[in-house]
């Protein structure tokens, strides 16, 4: 547990409404359930935290019922937050509706998780080990953005920075997503996140192109694939398509959040990048046959997972053939 996560991006209470198709305009739908949870960015620190990775939390929570709520989720799964409560505003929520085919459609609400200076982050110190991670939605924020694009590229060169542009990427300012992107180490998307970077195409030529064109300074990209797996490229020039797995999914919601918390942790712990992209891909399989978006399995489960399918991970650090 001494290697550390620095998550800087948000977090908020999803309010989740189980439906079996969305209303269409005009009318009105029954939930056949609900449930108030932490969602966000906490999805992807309970992952990262569940395998293994001690996470502290350096984003802005706020000060209220919903800052509240996700204070003590946070205090329940073991993560620190490092900056005090903030002053201006609660924390924001989200309303995720759940339909019956498992997918997931949402309305934000941004609150405190919004509005960033550097100020508020001087209690946000990194140490050698540290690993830190954002996601788009802090920089799609106008009132936060620019705080943290200037904190990320002021990170000491030795720290690896991770990115998941997720599905506002088309809010971010290309300005400030190319300068986080020049600092990035580890970038994770999805198909579509990938070519509003860098244009259309099959994954590997995507691939490419983000490493040739927009992150001079990554290790590697994965692109995710949902229940196809995902593709790792490294900026060697070697490839991986590492497949998915198979299973029965009930709620889709928080599944790329697990893939990118159990990936870091494997990297994090020595293992290749493409063992970590399928130790992910299992952790993301497991997190959709259960419901809610914090349902990230521990450690042990995902190997007890691996080990059902003939697929024993292999030691640490142990490099994989390639193939390009």
């Amino acid at each position: 547990m001494s290697v550390r996560l620095v998550h800087v991006g948000s977090a908020v209470v999803d309010y989740v409404y189980r439906i079996d198709a969305l209303p269409a305009a005009g009318t009105e739908k029954t939930a056949s359930a609900y449930a108030r949870v932490a969602g966000g960015g906490f999805n992807m620190m309970v992952a990262a935290s569940r395998t293994g990775m001690k996470v502290v939390f350096g984003g802005q929570l706020g000060t209220g019922p919903d800052g509240d709520f996700l204070r003590a989720a946070f205090a329940a799964e073991g993560i620190e937050t490092l900056t005090p409560p903030s002053p201006l505003m609660d924390s924001g929520n989200c309303v995720a509706m759940i339909s019956g085919d498992a997918e997931r459609t949402f309305v934000s609400w941004p609150g405190a998780e919004s509005r960033l200076t550097l100020d508020m982050m001087k209690p946000v110190q990194v140490v050698a080990g540290d690993w830190v991670f954002t996601s788009g939605y802090t920089l799609s924020y106008p009132g936060s953005r620019d705080a943290l694009a200037d904190w990320i590229e002021a990170l000491p060169a030795g720290i690896p920075f991770v990115f998941d542009p997720t599905p506002v990427i088309a809010d971010i300012p290309r300005p400030i997503l190319d300068r986080v992107l020049a600092r990035t180490t580890w970038l994770s998307c999805n198909t579509n996140e990938a070519a509003e970077i860098a244009g259309a195409g099959d994954a590997q030529t995507v691939a490419i192109r983000l490493l040739a064109e927009h992150c001079p300074n990554a290790e590697g990209v994965v692109i995710r694939a949902g229940a196809h797996g995902c593709l790792v490229r490294m900026a060697d020039g070697a490839t991986r398509a590492v497949p998915g797995f198979e299973v029965k999914a009930v709620d889709t919601n928080g599944a790329g959040d697990t893939h990118i918390g159990a990936f870091v942790s494997g990297l994090s712990r020595g293992m290749s990048p493409c063992e970590a992209a399928r130790y992910a891909n299992a952790a993301a399989a497991l997190s959709v046959t259960r419901h809610g978006g914090s349902a990230a399995p521990t450690d042990t489960e995902i190997l007890e997972f691996l080990a059902e399918r003939g697929e024993a991970t292999t030691a640490p650090g142990r490099a994989e053939a390639t193939a390009t």
